[in-house]
């Protein structure tokens, strides 16, 4: 494979025309549209060349995207440092953002709302959340927002430091607005904090996903299980995303009751070999619990594109793998009874057994 394949541009995974992409934020369906926003520099290729904006995308089908302007500036005194992840809910048609502002050490949550989707006002009383509960610490941040059980609830990932622990911690409210501390949902041992959660009503269950950082790494971790009286009780989790290069997954609900998960390809790796920058988001999966098992597979929207192979994967007698360009090959070793591939200039998606697994791979 050539270098040259990077001067194609991605068909249905998105990116923008000019600047910096990273994690999905606010994924929400309203007023006719899937929408997307996302970590964003619009004028830099590269970030931390300034702070963090929602970049913002609209769309009907995951295939043909209509980008929007920047949703979210860093223009307040709690944002100065950058408007970080987070997502998106309705309320009496409304359409609010709940998003990580940083200024200086300080990590908080805000808020900004829209009646039309498109220009977006922020709350005069943010921050909403000020700052971290003694079960957190510093890292503090991405806002996760669910009405269940006649009530709002946030997730916000963070880690205890002394405990070498991830968290997941939980407040709630009755307006959206003013929130009370109920306790920490989620903890991973050997691990330094966790980022990018979502919480998702699914079927008769609820979804709770995140990425963890690990002591010895990144994983994406969905769980599935019961949500009742603040308390999450798990009945099944897996690593639906095993990368290599997918980050930052959240999960949201359609309008016809599927739940969709869409990622973050990011371009790390190439950095300073390719202009404008590589990373784009992910095609959207749809994610359900089956007899005991959580499956991803290519949403609807894409049937068109599903291939049962591709050039850069090669079968093995022990399961496959995924050439890339200038490095390492993608090793998958296990029984092998399907492939759904979704090829797309420069990115490969492979569904393994039906979406038990999924490999993200920029080639």
């Amino acid at each position: 494979m050539e270098n040259n394949l990077y001067e194609a541009r991605p068909l249905f995974h998105y990116k923008t025309r000019k600047g910096w992409v990273n994690d999905p934020n606010g994924l929400v369906w309203f007023r006719g549209y899937y929408h997307v926003f996302y970590q964003h520099a619009p004028h830099f290729e590269k970030p931390w060349n300034e702070s963090m904006h929602w970049g913002h995308a609209r769309t009907k089908d995951f295939v043909h995207f209509e980008e929007l302007p920047v949703a979210l500036r860093p223009d307040m005194p709690y944002d100065k440092d950058g408007c970080w992840s987070g997502t998106a809910i309705v309320k009496d048609g409304v359409l609010f953002l709940f998003y990580a502002c940083v200024c200086g050490e300080t990590q908080a949550v805000a808020v900004a709302r829209s009646e039309d989707g498109v220009h977006f006002e922020k709350y005069a009383e943010n921050p909403v959340i000020p700052t971290y509960p003694p079960d957190g610490s510093p890292d503090f941040r991405d806002p996760a927002v669910l009405f269940a059980d006649g009530r709002y609830w946030c997730v916000l990932a963070s880690g205890n430091r002394e405990r070498h622990t991830a968290n997941l911690l939980l407040y709630e409210s009755g307006d959206l607005l003013h929130w009370e501390y109920s306790g920490i949902l989620r903890e991973w041992e050997n691990a330094r904090f966790a980022e990018c959660p979502s919480f998702v009503k699914t079927g008769g269950g609820y979804l709770l996903a995140a990425s963890v950082c690990y002591e010895d790494g990144h994983r994406f971790s969905a769980a599935y299980g019961d949500f009742r009286d603040g308390r999450f009780a798990v009945e099944t989790e897996a690593e639906v995303d095993k990368g290599p290069d997918g980050y930052a997954g959240q999960a949201f609900g359609a309008p016809d009751g599927r739940t969709l998960l869409l990622t973050w390809l990011p371009g790390w790796a190439y950095a300073g070999k390719f202009d404008p920058d590589v990373g784009c988001m992910s095609a959207p999966r749809e994610l359900t619990y089956e007899n005991g098992v959580i499956r991803a597979r290519p949403a609807a929207e894409l049937r068109a594109f599903i291939k049962d192979g591709d050039e850069a994967l090669i079968r093995t007698s022990d399961g496959f793998r995924i050439r890339r360009t200038g490095r390492e090959d993608v090793v998958y070793k296990g029984e092998v009874h399907s492939l759904a591939v979704l090829r797309d200039a420069y990115v490969l998606e492979v569904f393994v057994n039906d979406g038990e697994t999924v490999f993200s791979a920029l080639l």
